[in-house]
């Protein structure tokens, strides 16, 4: 359902100003709200046994199939239900996972991997090198892949025997491998998927450590252990029931009740005095993707209704009326990294030849008279998560400076996806979980017609870009191409990035083997409840 008016959701009579930034940020909501949901939480799901790991979502995932997926809640379902070729470790190193091993050819043109032996899917099929085909195959050609742009250069698969396939290339791609850390290289059984078809998604069968039990929308997904896994030894649970809560004080509410043993994305003014209660530990990462505002600025006839999306000075004059160490302190604590481009100002990638601007309303002020646009107004839409809604809030009384009049419209997650699919939005708060190549947050998203460019961003200079970027494996010259490109998008301002957040874990403290793997994702494997 769909909410719009110029105080959200958080009950405020009246439109804020830049100094009441701290008054919203102390919004929460009245107990009575908490203890009913605890009790609904534990009535539907019934006696949870000791062997049940339950984790609370801040949003509910959108289809459960990895060729279509695109929620960052989903892949956290997904590192539990399907196992891909490559895994990452704390340091953003590529491991193996599925794959054994890997080989590129002299020319970087072709990649052959070595299939891990004695791997079934849940359905008990075989994963094999025709299997891996398959699914490459699928993540290229189903309609409505989003992992499309992701393997665009691989132009064809042979299996050479049946541990082996080899993927081809039209040029040599840097980011291959680590595009195969995540759902382009997850694997589903081939037969199930062929028997599914478009429904594949409401049963997903893959060949994770946990196995999919039952989905009820906005309450729960439930996962069973799988007994056939390949690495089942390092599996201590039965079960693992996640559940959407998309408000961060409920969420933690129910931790602390003992309904969840694990949550992800804690408010960040909770941290300091969950970390003074030894019942709890708390995990801090710092993200690799972003926060940022999404525009539409070609991605249907809206961008042609709006001023934002018209005109590029008024774009200019929006980013300038923001202070980003501003949003970074008062929405999120100081517990986020602030920045104005696809990787963080730490990551190597990072151009330096286009500087963070600061706030300057005068600026702004100045470019809305050249663009002969008086008090802009334009709708940002939200998803009705906790640190997006103040998000929205406190940029709404930002702007407001600068004379923009910001209408904030709430909407579901997965509908607000739907929406920025349909180009139904003026100004989207969206963030980005991030890849661990840079490419993984540019390319589908400022490439020309690709399936995450929300924006409907296209232009001609930064497509060829892109794909030099991705052809060149050299990490210096990769660098300058990647500059080329910040220089270009970042005038045109499809997306303006904002931070790279922390992702706040809270857990039960008798739950060992956390790892803080910088994309943002719990693995189960190792995970265990100590007595």
């Amino acid at each position: 359902m769909r909410n719009t008016s110029n105080c959200c959701n958080l009950h405020l009579c009246k439109p804020l100003n830049f100094f009441h930034w701290r008054y919203v940020m102390t919004f929460k909501p009245p107990k009575y709200l908490l203890v009913p949901l605890a009790l609904f939480l534990a009535m539907s799901q019934g006696v949870v046994s000791a062997q049940t790991l339950r984790i609370g979502l801040a949003e509910d995932p959108d289809v459960l199939d990895p060729t279509l997926a695109r929620s960052f809640v989903g892949r956290i379902v997904f590192s539990s239900l399907c196992d891909k070729l490559f895994d990452i470790d704390e340091k953003l190193n590529i491991l193996p996972q599925l794959a054994s091993s890997y080989e590129w050819s002299a020319d970087s043109k072709a990649l052959t991997l070595k299939i891990r032996q004695g791997v079934t899917f849940h359905d008990g099929e075989k994963l094999d090198a025709a299997a891996v085909k398959f699914n490459i195959e699928r993540h290229k050609n189903l309609p409505g892949s989003n992992r499309r742009g992701e393997l665009a250069p691989v132009t064809s698969v042979d299996v050479i025997d049946p541990s082996t396939v080899r993927l081809n290339l039209s040029a040599p791609f840097a980011p291959l491998l680590a595009q195969l850390t995540d759902r382009a290289g997850m694997m589903v059984s081939p037969k199930a998927a062929q028997a599914a078809g478009d429904k594949f998604g409401s049963s997903p069968v893959c060949s994770g450590p946990f196995k999919f039990a039952e989905r009820v929308a906005q309450d729960r997904i439930v996962l069973e252990k799988f007994a056939n896994y390949w690495n089942k030894d390092a599996i201590h649970f039965d079960k693992v029931i996640y559940t959407p809560i998309p408000d961060a004080t409920v969420r933690l509410a129910n931790l602390k009740s003992g309904q969840l043993d694990f949550i992800e994305r804690m408010a960040s003014n909770d941290v300091e005095n969950l970390m003074k209660d030894k019942k709890y530990k708390v995990s801090r990462i710092t993200e690799i993707g972003y926060q940022g505002i999404t525009i539409n600025v070609g991605k249907s006839e809206q961008a042609k209704k709006n001023p934002l999306g018209r005109d590029a000075k008024v774009r200019e004059a929006f980013e300038l009326s923001l202070d980003r160490q501003g949003l970074a302190q008062v929405v999120m604590d100081n517990e986020a990294m602030v920045g104005n481009q696809w990787v963080a100002p730490t990551n190597a990638y990072y151009a330096k030849n286009v500087p963070m601007p600061k706030r300057d309303i005068e600026k702004a002020k100045a470019l809305l008279k050249e663009a002969g646009v008086v008090k802009p107004s334009f709708t940002l839409m939200t998803t009705t998560t906790s640190d997006a809604q103040r998000l929205a809030v406190v940029i709404q009384a930002m702007t407001r400076d600068a004379g923009f009049d910001v209408k904030i419209q709430t909407t579901e997650f997965a509908t607000s996806l739907n929406m920025a699919d349909k180009g139904d939005f003026e100004a989207y708060v969206l963030a980005w979980s991030g890849r661990p190549d840079p490419d993984g947050n540019m390319f589908s998203f400022h490439g020309c017609k690709q399936p995450l460019n929300y924006a409907g961003y296209c232009n001609a200079e930064t497509d060829a870009l892109l794909n030099q970027s991705r052809a060149e494996r050299d990490p210096v010259k990769r660098k300058k191409i990647m500059e080329q490109i910040s220089a270009q998008v970042l005038k045109d301002r499809p997306v303006i990035y904002l931070y790279h957040r922390n992702w706040l874990w809270a857990y039960n403290g008798k739950l060992a083997g956390v790892r803080n793997i910088p994309d943002g994702l719990l693995r189960v494997t190792g995970l265990k409840m100590a007595p």
